[in-house]
């Protein structure tokens, strides 16, 4: 391969970081599995896809677990730690970035061999590190107990910081804490790449967020609230905001700076039962169910419901 069809392919992998191209449909033969057992008493939280598979992590153990979309299959990639493992994100080199919850941190792992690449402590207690998103130089998370976001820089080749080589940026404007409930949760990039989106899950309100300066603005979706927004992804233009108690996705067509959207909609399925986050794949929407109104047990079964994009 010569260098000029590396470079090409290189900047192709980069710029899905930003803003991932929609899925394609589904096939009238399509015989993928709907519905994907998980662990009992797993406790899913985050998802992340890339090809056929999908990682999913523990908020009960930290545990990840790898499934195969295709056949249902699926096995342990990362062992328990004790902490949660939350949002999650998946990079083109095969880096998984999970958010730690109620331990503060966040870490990187190799997806073939399950090592952790690097760890870093954000915050001590009270801290809630929830969701994150990659964009082309970094890794961004939410604390939904703390009006900031912490920011990874990542290094030429995606080279990750040291330990001590995050940055926390505080958020102004017109973003303001609401009480010791969950607010800022899911987030994702623009459309045009040069901001971020956050939901304010107590609140129902999106966000956009300047990276450079931490300075919020109210996103302007006319006659929509997205009370219990959760996970957070964007597909071109089209955002899709979990709600996890409500048991439905809502669809937002945003404009190119994130700044106001349509709202075009839900998706609901009967099997929802409290989903918590989202990803794409193989032209389907994977949501974990989270159960939050279930008592947890060991024995607790729980699922991934796999549905059409709109």
């Amino acid at each position: 391969m010569n260098r000029r069809i590396r470079t090409a392919l290189g900047v192709a992998l980069t710029a899905t970081l930003v803003t991932t191209a929609a899925p394609a449909p589904a096939t009238a033969h399509d015989r993928r599995p709907s519905v994907i057992a998980l662990p009992d008493g797993f406790a899913p939280e985050g998802v992340a896809a890339a090809g056929r598979y999908a990682w999913f992590g523990s908020r009960a153990t930290g545990e990840i677990y790898r499934a195969d979309l295709i056949t249902g299959a699926g096995k342990q990639v990362s062992p328990a730690t004790g902490t949660p493992s939350l949002g999650l994100k998946i990079d083109p080199r095969g880096r998984l970035f999970v958010a730690g919850g109620t331990a503060g941190d966040a870490r990187v792992i190799d997806t073939r061999t399950g090592d952790v690449l690097a760890s870093y402590r954000f915050a001590e207690a009270p801290t809630f590190v929830n969701d994150v998103t990659l964009t082309r130089d970094a890794a961004w998370f939410t604390d939904s107990n703390r009006p900031v976001l912490y920011r990874l820089p990542l290094g030429r080749g995606g080279t990750l910081p040291p330990a001590d080589g995050f940055t926390t940026l505080p958020l102004t404007g017109d973003f303001q804490q609401d009480g010791t409930g969950v607010n800022l949760n899911g987030i994702a990039p623009t459309p045009d790449g040069r901001a971020l989106i956050v939901v304010q899950s107590n609140t129902g309100t999106l966000f956009r967020v300047d990276p450079a300066t931490g300075v919020t603005t109210a996103v302007d979706v006319p006659g929509a609230t997205f009370l219990n927004g959760d996970g957070l992804l964007l597909l071109g233009r089209t955002l899709y905001v979990v709600q996890n108690f409500l048991n439905q996705v809502a669809v937002v067509d945003l404009n190119r700076s994130g700044t106001a959207g349509v709202a075009r909609g839900v998706i609901t399925d009967p099997g929802f039962d409290v989903p918590t986050t989202v990803a794409a794949a193989l032209g389907r929407l994977y949501l974990p169910n989270g159960r939050f109104t279930t008592p947890p047990t060991p024995t607790t079964p729980y699922t991934v419901v796999a549905v059409d994009p709109r």
